[in-house]
């Protein structure tokens, strides 16, 4: 009895050893340790962790637009914050991938996903990438329908949960 219960504790114990062991893997894959920068909005309430690589970021501000389809084509009836990360070695001779961050009040989000408007051409709707108390915050559908350079990496950064809202 005593060594089935030895046994038991032993293969908990690596379990949860290699799933702390894993998520560290995970997380270093793209964040080696003591290797990030952080962007940090005030404003709206969220961080975003980036890799080094990322250090001198920009910040391009502009508007996501939500439309119904009327008579006369489409028509305007939400919008709101758009927030774009930028590579530091983005230029217009050679344009990076964005890390586009929309930025929705509960409303608009509620609205959103019951179809009441649209955002873009894309068949599918906004990803959630968190929220907080306020605000809703998603990455476009298809952001990266292009592929330009740097896509492979901002989808790395991505799957590794970037945001925290607060």
């Amino acid at each position: 009895m005593k060594k089935k219960f030895t046994a038991i504790i032993f293969i908990a114990a690596g379990v949860i050893f290699l799933g702390a062991g894993g998520y560290l893997l995970l997380v270093n894959r793209v964040f080696p340790s003591g290797s990030t920068v952080e962007y940090r909005n005030t404003q709206y309430g969220f961080s975003f962790s980036l890799p080094a690589s990322w250090k001198g970021y920009s910040i391009v501000t502009d508007q996501w637009q939500g439309y119904i389809y009327g008579q006369q084509g489409d028509e305007l009836v939400q919008q709101g914050p758009l927030i774009s990360i930028r590579h530091p070695l983005w230029t217009t001779a050679n344009p990076r991938q964005d890390i586009p961050v929309m930025v929705f009040t509960f409303a608009q989000w509620d609205s959103l996903q019951r179809n009441e408007f649209h955002i873009g051409a894309a068949p599918i709707g906004p990803s959630e990438l968190g929220r907080n108390a306020q605000y809703v915050f998603a990455l476009p559908a298809r952001y990266n329908f292009a592929f330009p350079t740097g896509w492979e990496e901002v989808q790395k950064i991505l799957e590794d949960r970037p945001l925290r809202a607060f």
